[in-house]
C-alpha cells in the first residue's frame, strides 16, 4: 500500500501527533485533527531538517517525519500512478472482469490498446477481476486458463465489508492454487490483490 509513518503535523495553527499516509492520491493525516490533501491539488513539497512542507489551496502543512521526509517529498512531486502500482506496462494484454473503474480505464488506455471486456482473452497478461462476494471469488479457478504462466490475477475488492474480506480473498487464492505477490489501494473503496501461478507450474 502506500507509506505511514507516525509524526507530528502542524496545520492552520492547529498541532497534533497522529499518523500521515502517503496514498496514491492524497496525503493523509489522523489525528487531533485530520487532513486529506489531493496530490493533484498540491502546489509545493519540500523537505529541510527532517520537516515536510505541503501547501495546497487551503494553505501550508507540515508534517515532522525525520529522515522520511525528503522521501515523501520526492514521492510527492513524482507520483506513481495506479497503472504502475498494478504491474501495468506498455503493451500488455489486460482482460478486465467487472472491473470499470474510468480513471483506470484512461490509464489503461494509455499504455495498451489490447484491452478486453468481459469475457478474458486468452493469454493475458493481466486479468482485473471484480468482487464483490464470495461468489466471484469461485472465478479464480477458471479464469486461470485465459492467463499467460507469467501474468497474474488482480482481484478488486470493497474495503471494510463483512461479504468478502482480506482473508477470504487470500484463502479463495489459495485454493484455486495461487499464489499471493502484492496488494495495493485500488481507490478510496476498493482495494487491490495480486495473485499468480507457482513456479512449480507454470
Amino acid at each position: 500500500m502506500g507509506q505511514e509513518a507516525a509524526c507530528e503535523a502542524r496545520f492552520g495553527g492547529q498541532i497534533s501527533l497522529g499518523k500521515a499516509l502517503l496514498e496514491t492520491d492524497a496525503l493523509i493525516f489522523r489525528g487531533a485533527f485530520r487532513l486529506s490533501i489531493p496530490l493533484r491539488g498540491i502546489q509545493m513539497a519540500e523537505a529541510a531538517d527532517g520537516l515536510l512542507r505541503v501547501t495546497s489551496l487551503e494553505g501550508t502543512a507540515v508534517f515532522a517525519l525525520g529522515s522520511q521526509a525528503e522521501k515523501w517529498a520526492h514521492k510527492i512531486r513524482n507520483p506513481r500512478t495506479l497503472a504502475d502500482k498494478l504491474d501495468v506496462k506498455a503493451g500488455l494484454r489486460v482482460s478486465l472482469c467487472g472491473v470499470d473503474d474510468t480513471g483506470f480505464r484512461e490509464e489503461l488506455n494509455a499504455r495498451t490498446n489490447d484491452i478486453r471486456e468481459g469475457k478474458p482473452a486468452k493469454d493475458s497478461d493481466l486479468i482485473f477481476l471484480r468482487a464483490e462476494g464470495m461468489k466471484d471469488l469461485a472465478r479464480l479457478t477458471s479464469l486461470q486458463s485465459f492467463l499467460k504462466r507469467s501474468g497474474g490475477i488482480w482481484v478488486v475488492y470493497p474495503k471494510g465489508q463483512s461479504d468478502i474480506t482480506e482473508s477470504d480473498v487470500l484463502k479463495a487464492g489459495r485454493q484455486a492454487g495461487l499464489v499471493d505477490t502484492k496488494i495495493a489501494r485500488f481507490s478510496e473503496t476498493h482495494t487491490a490483490h495480486k495473485f499468480v501461478i507457482p513456479l512449480a507450474r507454470r
